[in-house]
């Protein structure tokens, strides 16, 4: 049975129910204004079915079966059978036009990855993206991610294209859909933070579960999904629903200075701004189509969390820099030394260069033996 479907004949034609219909119109040497007379079908209707422009309904079936003497259920069939043929290619003929945008799908890295499963033939590939997207064409796609477009302009699509980040984006959609939210309490979260503050010093192992359930408990789906080529993004937040959200991460820069920041800065957008708004962290530092105000305005969250703005322009007036002292003021304000590093770097009182031995780097278990 198996192998009878597998090597089912599909034609790449259909064969016209009209054309059929003018073959037997002429075998009996009737006219169709003579067929019009037996049916009842308005002569205009029959040039219709001929044409292909209206379909043999049922009712019209019965009339050629009493007038032609063929069953119904052949006309039916027929008549199925065009409609059956004539969708499978005019979505073979759309498929075709459609693999231009499978091109900017980063597919090598996403089944590297085992997001997607690798097909041979294109038509096949593309058909496992739409799937993953959950879309049923390429049409649909502009209208999931209309912002995207946007966001990414022209100019910069040598660099990173909309359709890569949107399969990050929806990578993260998924990743969230299996994790259990309470409704998001906004207070609930604000205290959340507080003890995530805590949890810095640990490693991914120990520090991610503990992260993602105290979200969790607020309302919120913390999300880890590796980068893709092509989409420089560290990270993005926004709402699935009203009492849902998402905070996804890429470890985009390994080091935990960077990782803290931005999950601290996606936790501002949560809580300072709108519900309708999609935040996406780029890499490249350029506008993103967003409210510049309202990534100043998380920045400005992030940092204050991570390290009191006082405590740390204190310790900056003491002009201490050496690794002891970092560590020292790490540990009285209960936080990663690798973060005071990245703070001090960042506002350009330490070299890059320097003290970056503080920091931890973190690699995905995938890349654990590479």
């Amino acid at each position: 049975m198996g192998d009878s479907v597998k090597n089912q004949y599909k034609p790449n034609y259909a064969v016209l129910p009209g054309d059929v219909l003018s073959d037997e119109l002429e075998i009996r040497d009737m006219s169709q204004q003579e067929l019009s007379k037996r049916t009842g079908l308005s002569a205009k209707h029959i040039v219709s079915i001929v044409k292909g422009k209206a379909t043999i309904t049922p009712e019209t079936a019965i009339k050629l079966e009493r007038a032609i003497g063929m069953p119904a259920n052949y006309w039916l069939n027929l008549e199925s059978n065009y409609q059956e043929i004539k969708a499978r290619l005019d979505e073979e003929e759309r498929l075709e036009n459609d693999l231009n945008w499978l091109k900017r799908i980063p597919v090598a890295q996403m089944v590297k990855l085992n997001w997607i499963k690798r097909h041979k033939a294109k038509k096949d590939q593309l058909k496992e993206v739409l799937q993953f997207f959950g879309i049923a064409s390429v049409d649909q796609w502009s209208q999931m991610w209309p912002r995207l477009s946007v966001a990414y302009r022209q100019s910069n699509q040598h660099m990173v294209l909309a359709e890569a980040v949107s399969a990050w984006l929806r990578k993260g959609e998924l990743e969230a859909a299996s994790i259990p939210c309470a409704p998001y309490n906004k207070q609930s979260f604000r205290q959340s933070l507080n003890r995530i503050r805590s949890l810095t010093d640990m490693s991914p192992q120990e520090f991610v579960p503990k992260m993602q359930a105290l979200c969790a408990e607020a309302g919120v789906a913390v999300v880890f999904v590796p980068s893709l080529p092509k989409t420089g993004v560290s990270g993005a937040t926004r709402w699935i629903h009203s009492n849902k959200a998402v905070i996804q991460l890429s470890l985009r820069y390994r080091s935990n200075d960077h990782l803290w920041f931005t999950f601290f800065h996606e936790a501002g957008h949560i809580l300072l701004h709108g519900k309708k708004d999609l935040f996406i962290e780029r890499t490249d530092k350029s506008s993103n189509g967003l409210d510049d105000e309202k990534e100043a305005e998380a920045n400005h969250f992030a940092q204050n969390e991570l390290i009191p703005a006082k405590a740390l322009e204190q310790f900056i007036r003491k002009g201490s820099r050496t690794k002891a002292d970092i560590s020292s003021f790490a540990e009285q304000v209960g936080i990663a030394p690798g973060i005071v590093v990245g703070q001090l770097q960042h506002k350009g009182i330490l070299d890059y260069q320097f003290c970056n031995d503080l920091k931890q780097f973190y690699k995905w278990n995938h890349e654990q033996d590479s």
